[in-house]
């Protein structure tokens, strides 16, 4: 499989994405919520029709590819290319209308994050990355389609820091006070976005996005587009994040410092 044929398919898993999707968008879709007594945590027809649809060309054109989905769960995990889909990240955004979702798409190989993809299909537009670089593709103010280099931004120290979260309702116990601890010594932060707010932090307008208790197919797509713009994603404990749990993204290495400091004191 040669690079081009590998971009143009994943190309089309987010065409795909897209045209699945974006009829639900703004509409008034129903929401189950999938949380059994938790934090609201809700699953719409769009999420389910958008990974069935992806999950059906994977295994057209490469049946022996492992997936992990958000909806319908693992399928040959252990084979040495494997593939994660989050169809619609942010879903609470996505049933409120608000733009701050996104499709995930990332491919794993031998377990480590090899390329990540973030479609904003309303929007129109497309973050990717391999760990060795990122790009942007979307709409520029005339219209055309225009593409960019995605690069953090530098950052002195947490003080100067622009944060984002999720929600702090998703922090349980001492996690929170950690999390507020973290949050008072940043300059500015903001809740919402999922997904687009480490697109954000790739391209250069925030500091650090932290979260808690999120999924492989909530952020091993967004590693390499973070690490290919320059920027660190680990673990509250600095190790690997691609199985999820507790993770920290920073564009500017030593906030990324300061913040596991705080964090595990």
């Amino acid at each position: 499989m040669t690079a081009v044929d590998f971009a143009s398919f994943v190309e089309r898993l987010a065409d795909v994405a897209g045209e699945t999707i974006l009829p639900f968008f703004r509409t008034q879709i129903g929401a189950e919520d999938k949380s059994r007594g938790g934090v609201f945590d809700p699953v719409t027809e769009a999420d389910r029709a958008a990974e069935s649809a992806m999950r059906r060309l994977i295994g057209e054109f490469f049946p022996s590819h492992g997936i992990i989905g958000e909806e319908f769960g693992s399928h040959q995990e252990g084979s040495e290319f494997t593939w994660v889909l989050d169809p619609i990240d942010g879903t609470k955004s996505f049933i409120s209308g608000m733009p701050m979702w996104g499709t995930l798409i990332g491919l794993l190989r031998h377990g480590e994050p090899a390329y990540g993809m973030m479609v904003q299909p309303f929007t129109q537009e497309r973050f990717v990355g391999d760990g060795a670089s990122a790009h942007w593709r979307g709409p520029s103010h005339k219209h055309a389609i225009i593409e960019r280099k995605l690069r953090v931004r530098a950052c002195a120290d947490l003080a100067h820091a622009t944060l984002m979260t999720t929600s702090p309702l998703l922090y349980p116990g001492v996690k929170l006070d950690l999390f507020k601890r973290l949050e008072n010594m940043a300059r500015l932060s903001l809740y919402g976005c999922d997904c687009y707010a480490f697109a954000m932090l790739a391209a250069g307008n925030v500091d650090c996005v932290i979260e808690c208790g999120v999924q492989t197919y909530d952020i091993a797509p967004l590693i390499p587009i973070v690490e290919g713009a320059g920027g660190k994603v680990t673990s509250w404990d600095g190790g690997s994040a691609v199985r999820g749990g507790d993770v920290i993204a920073s564009g500017d290495a030593r906030v990324h410092e300061a913040a596991l400091k705080l964090l595990n004191s």
